[in-house]
C-alpha cells in the first residue's frame, strides 16, 4: 500500500513499525543490544538465518523505520542512516574504493566533502581530479583507466551551480564506475538523483529533514545489492550509525517536509528577486530565476528552486558583515533548511579553508553571501533585507 502513497502521505506513515502498545508516534528505542530467546536463536541471528536485530551499532527499530521512510520518498531499495551528513559522505566514498582507485569530482563543493575526496582519500591511495562540473567535457577528460567513482553536489554549496547529473551518469555507466550525489540542496521533493542515473544519493539530514536545527544525521540510500556488497560492513564495523533519539527526532521532523519546503522555497524566491532589483547587490544567483546560468538543465531535472539564495555584494566583505548584522529576523548561523531564516558568509565560514585561488574557481567572493530562506512571513523578511541593505549604502 504505501508503495502507491503519494510523497506527503509517505512522509507521514511510511515505514512505521509499532509495538505491541499501538502507540500513535513512533516509538524511540534507546538500547544498546537485544536479547535472544535461546542460544540456538542468538546463533540462527548471527547468522543471517533469521530477521531481527543485534546491535544498536548495526541497525535499531527506530532508525530502521527513518530509513524505510527515506527509501519511499527517494524511490531507493535500501538505506543506512548515518550520525551525520558528513559520516553519510564519507562511508559512501570510501566504502567502495581501495589504494589505486580515481574519484572524478565536482570542484564545486561544501568544504568538508571537498576535503574528504581531495585530502583524505590521498592519504590512503585514492587518486582524485577536479573538475568544473557545469562542463559534461571536463568529467570525460578527468576520466582514467583507474576511475571508479564520480561525487557531486547539484545544486552546489554555496553558488546554486547545477550539474547535468543524467549526463554524468552516461559517462560512468560507460567505464563502470558509479555516481555518488549529495542531493541536500534541492531535498528529495525537487530531484530525484537515482531517476536520473545516479547510483548513490547522501543527505545531510540535519538540514531539511530535520528542519528545525535539533540534531544531527545523514543517510546513504542505493540499490540492496550495493548496500550489500559495499556499504553495510563497512558500516558495521567503522561505527557511523545514528542514534536512535535522532532518528526519532528526523521521524517528526520529516512528516512536515513538504510544508516546510513549499514555504521555505516561496520566500526564497521572493527574497531573490527583490535583491537582484537592489543597487548594492552585483549578482544573484536563484535556481528558480529564469537567469540563472544552467536553468536548461534545472528544467529537466528540477521540479522546482530552491530554499537557497546566493547573493554578492558589490562592498565586498565590509558590505556582507553590515548585512548580515543589520537583519533582525534572518540570522548569521552556517547551517541551512531550518524553519528559521539564516545567512552565512561562505568566505570566512563552510569555505575558509579553501585557498583564495579556489574560491574565485567556485565564484565565492569576499562578497558572497548564502541566504537559507525560513518559514516566516515573506513580508517580514523582504522588510529584513530592505532595512539591512539600507545600512549597507551604495
Amino acid at each position: 500500500m504505501s508503495k502507491s502513497w503519494r510523497p506527503a502521505t509517505q512522509l507521514v506513515h511510511g515505514g512505521t513499525t509499532r509495538s505491541q502498545h499501538g502507540e500513535t508516534a513512533e516509538a524511540i528505542f534507546l538500547t544498546q543490544g537485544f536479547v535472544y530467546d535461546t542460544s540456538a536463536a542468538a546463533e540462527a541471528r548471527f547468522k543471517g538465518e533469521t530477521d531481527g536485530f543485534i546491535y544498536a551499532r548495526y541497525a535499531s527499530p527506530t532508525n530502521d523505520m527513518f530509513e524505510k521512510r527515506m527509501c519511499l520518498l527517494e524511490g531507493a531499495e535500501d538505506a543506512r542512516a548515518t550520525a551525520s551528513g558528513m559520516a553519510a559522505v564519507t562511508a559512501a566514498i570510501l566504502c567502495q574504493l581501495k589504494a589505486g582507485d580515481h574519484i572524478v569530482a565536482a570542484r564545486a563543493l561544501f568544504g568538508s566533502c571537498r576535503w574528504v575526496v581531495e585530502t583524505l582519500a590521498p592519504k590512503y591511495g585514492i587518486e582524485c581530479t577536479l573538475v568544473d562540473g557545469r562542463d559534461l567535457a571536463n568529467w570525460e577528460k578527468a576520466i582514467q583507466k583507474n576511475t571508479k567513482l564520480f561525487f557531486l553536489e547539484s545544486p552546489t554549496n554555496p553558488t546554486l551551480e547545477v550539474i547535468d547529473i543524467a549526463g554524468v551518469a552516461k559517462l560512468a555507466n560507460q567505464i563502470g564506475a558509479k555516481v555518488v550525489v549529495d542531493n541536500v540542496f534541492a531535498t528529495p521533493l525537487f530531484q530525484k538523483p537515482l531517476e536520473l542515473g545516479a547510483h548513490i544519493v547522501v543527505y545531510s539530514a540535519t538540514k531539511h529533514i530535520d528542519g528545525q536545527g535539533r540534531c544531527l544525521g545523514g543517510v546513504v540510500l542505493s540499490d540492496r545489492e550495493w548496500i550489500a556488497e559495499h556499504l553495510q560492513d563497512y558500516f558495521r564495523h567503522t561505527g557511523p550509525a545514528m542514534s536512535p533519539f535522532n532518528a526519532w527526532t528526523l521521524l517528526k521532523g520529516i512528516e512536515t517536509l513538504p510544508l516546510r519546503v513549499k514555504q521555505q522555497t516561496e520566500n526564497a524566491s521572493r527574497v531573490a528577486d527583490f535583491l537582484a532589483d537592489q543597487k548594492q547587490v552585483a549578482r544573484v544567483i536563484y535556481p528558480g530565476r529564469k537567469d540563472h546560468p544552467q536553468a536548461d538543465i534545472i528544467a529537466k531535472q528540477m521540479s522546482g528552486g530552491s530554499t537557497l539564495v546566493c547573493f554578492e555584494l558589490k562592498g565586498g566583505k565590509d558590505a556582507a558583515f553590515a548585512l548580515q548584522d543589520a537583519l533582525d529576523v534572518v540570522k548569521i548561523s552556517n547551517n541551512l533548511g531550518d524553519a528559521k531564516s539564516l545567512i552565512t558568509h561562505p568566505a570566512t565560514t563552510t569555505h575558509k579553508n579553501l585557498t583564495d585561488e579556489a574560491r574565485a574557481e567556485l565564484g565565492i567572493s569576499a562578497g558572497t553571501v548564502r541566504f537559507s530562506a525560513g518559514i516566516e512571513d515573506s513580508e517580514d523578511l523582504l522588510e529584513d533585507f530592505a532595512r539591512a541593505l539600507a545600512k549597507v549604502g551604495a
